[in-house]
């Protein structure tokens, strides 16, 4: 008979006294508005439809964003025409563009959340959600590859982060990839990445550990289940060059 991988619940205390040795001071990841942990400017890059939501009706907006550098341009759409907006860097996570007269400005404010753009649009002392999704180019099947690459995660363990590293590939909703850390290597035996969420069970030398996680202004952020008997969440960002 097979041996079965799955962590029992004689080996729980173990693992835990391993994990505490190896638990380090809890890293950035889990800090908010940590400016190492912001989402690169590619990631913004794409054409986008959506709406502006107003009282009135909605209306209808259109955006292309394009990078050079470090730095963000590109062009707005609204039934009132086209407009360009100048080069400008993400500040905390988010894109502002100023656009109309320099007496009356407009100023559209917006963050990536689970794939798509949503913010406001502020005019005046009025202000607006807007909500936009990614328009994909003809003949395309799946949405961008926004999860391909290597990640530096921290899982929260009883009140403590437990560093790793996890490098994902994506083929369409398929996901592969392994991950480490200092108790050891382990593989991705199944993985999705589907209507904005990772699915992923990795396959570890004391048993399988799932994680789910969605895409929050740039990083991975979710929850872990290792064999049944240790649980929290995990967050991730993306490895610097």
């Amino acid at each position: 008979m097979k041996k079965s991988r799955t962590l029992g619940p004689t080996r729980v205390p173990g693992l835990l006294a391993v994990l505490t040795l190896l638990l380090l001071a809890p890293v950035a990841l889990f800090a908010q508005g940590d400016s190492s942990a912001k989402p690169a400017a590619d990631l913004f890059v794409g054409k986008y439809k959506g709406i502006v939501k107003a009282t009135g009706g909605n209306i209808d907006l259109r955006i292309e964003i394009k990078s050079e550098n470090t730095k963000l341009y590109g062009s707005v759409v609204t039934p009132r025409g086209e407009q360009t907006f100048a080069p400008t860097e993400l500040i905390d996570s988010k894109l502002k563009i100023t656009l109309g007269a320099v007496n009356a400005p407009e100023v559209l404010v917006l963050q990536l959340r689970d794939g798509k753009l949503v913010g406001d649009w502020q005019a005046g002392k009025e202000t607006r959600a807007v909500e936009l999704e990614r328009v994909l180019a003809v003949n395309s099947p799946v949405a961008p590859d926004l999860l391909s690459g290597e990640w530096e995660a921290a899982a929260d363990a009883q009140g403590q982060a437990f560093p790793f590293t996890l490098v994902l590939k994506v083929d369409g909703e398929k996901v592969t990839g392994s991950s480490s850390s200092q108790l050891g290597d382990s593989t991705i035996s199944t993985g999705s990445w589907k209507d904005g969420k990772l699915a992923v069970i990795l396959e570890s030398a004391n048993g399988q550990i799932a994680l789910i996680a969605t895409l929050v202004d740039g990083k991975l952020v979710g929850d872990y289940d290792y064999g049944g008997q240790l649980q929290g969440k995990w967050v991730a960002a993306r490895k610097k060059p």
